[in-house]
């Protein structure tokens, strides 16, 4: 979800930030008119529409950025501007270097200006140095007296600052690319990573058995919560849509036309149904599947109702839930297949009637390049998974150890993989 961004000053570009921006905004633009894009987007519609029959190739760098993208690289220094380089930059690294699966579109997304609070209590992180760990002090150490301060959370939106954004982007962009809203409030509805944060992972274990009753009062505190967020978010118009070439669940793109009604590329305020929803549990990977539909499945079931499509799961293996998760959840179209997830069962499971979304090992590529390993991997989930839409997104990169070439080699693999898999065996 958006971070909270102080008030910048006002978006003056000086003369080099605005030539860079142009320049970046028409490239970006002249890969946007290819009919190779189209082509693209029209793949994506098929996938979400079961039927595709194959395999499409993500590859999102996320912690590698700063190893591909410097900072010695970027111009601009004002904050907003340098978001905006940002996000140009790094969607011209996909196309031109990466070259996957992915397209883009002749439009520039502006982020709303909004802060969202907490849930009456305040939790402070502790990072590590250079992107390691963090822990966190659980605020709730006493469930039956402090359960009862919880509190949902308030949004505040500054929509005069953010149509000041969207008139500096059109001024700046203004011939080349157009300017839209398109932003999410949230990234998933799963909420135990939230009653982690509140009261603590082993103590959610623990409570599960010692003190159920106060584990179904913070879910139910939870799902209410949560339930009224996403209805505000709705009832105050700042919805706007995912079904393009945007992120979804844990990996894949929305485009659909049976969301909405096609061509509509800058609408705000759409319709909880007229979105994809998204939860998943990773924190409770350990417990059983009795438990997982006992604590945390009925509670995301209501909010994943709200949605016109919905996809499951992150990296958390789901061999052991997914019939609850298959028999539960209503127009779940993608499933996560994590890297240790059992692929033979999922498959299975699923049938051709899920996109089965699997996630590779990323060890393979960020610590050392093994292409053996990667093959290996790569091979078995085409066999798992053949004649099933299915997609091999490459996430969780947190580092390729200053080499950007491994995740170019990776695309590379996976699409030589693909094709062998399609070419039959010939046998003298």
């Amino acid at each position: 979800m958006p971070s909270s961004i102080p008030p910048p000053p006002l978006i003056r570009p000086a003369p080099q930030e605005r030539e860079i921006l142009r320049e970046l905004a028409r490239r970006l633009r002249a890969h946007a008119d290819l009919p190779e894009m189209e082509r693209r987007r029209t793949l994506w519609e098929k996938q979400n529409a079961l039927k595709n029959r194959r395999p499409l190739v993500l590859c999102f760098p996320e912690g590698s950025w700063r190893e591909i993208l410097p900072e010695s690289v970027f111009v601009c220094r004002h904050p907003i501007l340098r978001l905006w380089e940002w996000q140009l930059r790094t969607r011209l690294w996909t196309i031109e270097r990466l070259r996957d699966d992915s397209f883009v579109l002749p439009w520039f997304d502006v982020d709303w200006r909004m802060t969202v609070g907490n849930y009456g209590f305040d939790i402070p992180m502790t990072y590590g140095d250079d992107r390691g760990s963090y822990v966190w002090h659980a605020p709730i150490t006493d469930l039956e007296a402090e359960l009862p301060k919880l509190n949902f959370r308030a949004i505040r939106v500054d929509h005069a600052a953010t149509a000041r954004d969207l008139e500096a982007a059109h001024e700046l962009f203004r011939g080349i690319l157009t300017p839209r809203i398109r932003t999410s409030c949230w990234w998933t509805l799963g909420m135990t990573w939230e009653a982690s944060k509140l009261i603590g992972l082993e103590n959610l274990m623990f409570a599960m058995c010692e003190h159920p009753a106060r584990v179904h009062q913070i879910m139910a505190f939870l799902r209410d919560e949560h339930l009224h967020f996403i209805a505000m978010c709705e009832n105050e118009g700042l919805l706007t849509p995912n079904d393009a070439a945007d992120y979804v669940g844990s990996g894949g793109l929305g485009a659909t036309r049976e969301l909405r009604p096609y061509g509509a590329e800058h609408d705000v305020g759409i319709r909880l149904n007229e979105r994809w929803g998204f939860a998943e549990s990773q924190e409770t990977v350990g417990i059983s599947p009795k438990m997982f539909e006992e604590f945390v499945l009925p509670y995301q079931v209501p909010l994943l109702d709200k949605f016109g499509f919905n996809s499951y799961g992150c990296c958390e293996g789901l061999e052991h839930r997914i019939d609850a998760v298959l028999k539960n959840i209503p127009r779940l179209r993608r499933i996560s297949v994590a890297p240790s997830a059992d692929q033979e069962v999922l498959a299975q499971k699923l049938d051709g009637k899920y996109i089965f979304s699997r996630k590779p090992y990323p060890a393979h590529v960020c610590v050392g390049f093994n292409e053996a390993a990667i093959r290996d991997d790569l091979r078995r989930t085409l066999a798992c998974a053949k004649g099933q839409p299915t997609e091999i997104i490459l996430k969780d990169t947190h580092t390729v150890q200053g080499e950007p070439w491994r995740l170019e080699r990776w695309v590379e693999i996976a699409r030589e993989e693909i094709a062998r898999a399609e070419t039959p065996s010939v046998h003298p």
